[in-house]
This record gives C-alpha cells, structure tokens and sequence, in this order.
C-alpha cells in the first residue's frame, strides 16, 4: 500500500480525494493547515506528499521547499494556482509535478502511481483481484471461482473488459444477451444487487462496482 501525506485546507475536497485514492490502495492522511502537516511528516513515514499552495499560516511553496531540504520524497502540487511562473516556481522548489485544479481524482490516481512505479516498481506491482477464464465459463476472485448464474457472469465479463469504464443501463441491456428480455432498467439494479453480494462488494461503500448516478456503473478491477 502506498502512504500519502495531503496538505489540503478544503475539508470537503480532501475528504473526496480521500477516499477516491483509499478505493485503489493508497492510504490517506490528511493535514488542514502547515503546521499540522509538518508536524505529521516529521513524526511518520510517507511514500509521497499530496500539497495545495494556497494555505492558511504559510504558503505551500515554502512548505515545499522546507520538506525538500530535509527529504527526497515526492511532492505532487494540487493547486488551483495554474499560472506558468507557480508552476516553475513549484519545480524550482522541489516538486516532482503540479497538477492544476479542478482535476478528477482517477487523474491524480494515476499521477501518483506513475511516480511511484518510477522509484519503486514492486510498490505498485499489484494482481487485479478478478480474472476471467472463458474456456472454463468461470470467474474468479483471488483464484477463487464466483458462483453466478448465466447474466450474472455476462454482466461481470463485460464489466471487467471495459473496465473504468461508464457502462450505462442501456448499454448492457442491448449488448448481453442473457438479459435483454428483462423487464426494465431497475431490473439490472437487482441484478447489480446480487452480483456484489457475491463478490463480497460492501453495497454502502462499493470497491467494485461503483454507481453512476443517473448512467450506470462502472468497474475497478483493483
């Protein structure tokens, strides 16, 4: 699992990236102001820093530049600040990148992955929990075979190949067969039901199969 450390003094913002990264292995700590945030680094052990310029007590530039003279750990700006002379001002210090807000989470996902499969590739080395086998009709969950029935299978084999994806209701009831004769739209809600109780997905707080509101759902193999 990698660790991050965000400096970040929007609550609600901090709160959802927060949660968006812990969905795919990254464990969060959160830091409202400087102070607090270089109290933590100094305290713990992070594998990478998450930090917003803009900031009550001290600006993040100088934090940057405070934390690089001690450590070599990576430091990805997330700033609403997106003029040229912030950005190479944000290298100059010691940033590793700078990504401008607003941004969507999965962005700054891949961002932090990116960095770290450069300096630690077995970090970020990870098996996707769900295989397909077509040959044998089957799929697993950490080598161990999900009992479905015939338009569940369909829909979790289409899921994972478009994985990331937006799969609207339509679209899957238009493109597997097994189910096209189901009465309405609510109908694959039900089915969607069933499906996470078998891969043991929390239906309150789904890892998996995510919810679109008003689309669909979409699938995180991870």
């Amino acid at each position: 699992m990698i660790n991050v450390l965000m400096i970040e003094d929007d609550d609600e913002l901090a709160q959802l990236l927060k949660k968006s990264l812990e969905k795919e292995d990254i464990d969060v700590t959160l830091a409202s102001t400087p102070l607090e945030g270089l109290s933590l680094f100094q305290k713990n052990s992070y594998d990478l820093l998450v930090l917003d310029l803009s900031l009550p007590q001290m600006d993040g530039m100088q934090i940057c530049r405070l934390i690089r003279q001690e450590s070599d750990i990576p430091i990805i700006i997330s700033s609403a600040r997106s003029d040229i002379r912030d950005k190479m001002m944000g290298f100059s210090r010691g940033a590793d990148d700078y990504i401008p807000k607003p941004y969507d989470s999965q962005e700054l996902v891949f961002r932090i992955n990116a960095i770290m499969r450069r300096i630690n590739p077995v970090m970020v080395k990870k098996t996707a929990p769900f295989e397909i086998d077509d040959e044998r009709h089957e799929i697993s969950k950490y080598n161990i075979p999900l009992q479905l029935t015939q338009a569940e299978y369909d829909i979790v084999s289409y899921m994972i190949r478009k994985e990331r994806f937006v799969i609207a209701r339509e679209e899957l009831l238009l493109n597997i067969g097994s189910i096209r004769y189901e009465s309405s739209l609510k109908s694959i809600d039900v089915i969607m039901g069933r499906i996470r109780q078998k891969i043991g997905d929390d239906p309150k707080n789904p890892r998996h199969i995510v919810s679109v509101r008003g689309v669909g759902y979409k699938f995180l193999n991870a």
